[in-house]
């Protein structure tokens, strides 16, 4: 099953593709994780997209279908999995497309993740982080045992900027412009199965397990 999940930040789409993962098997391809491995494993692609990054730059379209590219139909093509973060514009949904159909497969299903902005702002806002271990909690879901104090480590917790009220209706704004386009494409695709997104993640991921053939 080849699979992308597709959801404004903060509504839970990460920890549903680690749910999916180990109960199905489908490994989790974050987009971010195989940026960082490609730049790790000194790859021409990874050197050419560590220049971007060391820069504040977006990493091109071309520059990232060539990352996923390898990823997925390198030495060893990846039967299943989940494609978490990527694409995000329709420019890269269609070059996906394109890349698919040149590696002879195809996308089998897009699930999103949507929820109001009502729940997901009071939810990112929550969001502290670890300064030493760089650990994550929820002062809502998953608070730490201590008031500012990381369990794992003793070290201190912060609210990353990323994570401020203003900050979130920002990405939120993004998303609608930029992300939407990708729930019509996906649509018209006959692909896309919509999760509603609210509630604690096991309730959301009985939805996502109904859908999955679970």
């Amino acid at each position: 099953m080849k699979c992308i999940f597709l959801g404004p930040p903060g509504v839970g789409k990460g920890t549903q593709a680690q749910l999916v993962s180990r109960d199905f098997g489908y490994p989790q391809i974050s987009t971010g994780d195989i940026l960082r491995d490609a730049i790790h494993g000194e790859s021409e692609l990874g050197k050419s997209a560590n220049e971007y990054m060391q820069k504040g730059e977006l990493v091109p379209d071309d520059l990232m279908l060539g990352i996923i590219r390898d990823r997925l139909f390198g030495n060893s093509p990846l039967e299943s999995f989940i494609l978490d973060g990527f694409p995000r514009t329709l420019p890269q949904a269609e070059g996906l497309e394109a890349l698919f159909r040149e590696n002879g497969s195809e996308i089998d299903i897009v699930l999103l993740f949507d929820a109001d902005a009502g729940e997901i702002v009071p939810r990112l806002s929550a969001r502290r982080s670890c300064k030493r271990c760089n650990a994550v909690y929820n002062l809502i879901s998953k608070p730490p045992r201590r008031d500012g104090i990381c369990d794992r480590c003793g070290g201190e917790l912060f609210q990353r900027d990323d994570d401020r009220e203003e900050t979130i209706r920002k990405r939120l704004q993004v998303y609608e412009e930029q992300t939407r386009p990708l729930i019509d494409f996906y649509q018209k695709c006959g692909k896309l199965h919509r999760i509603v997104a609210e509630g604690s993640p096991r309730k959301v991921y009985q939805q996502t397990q109904r859908i999955l053939g679970g």
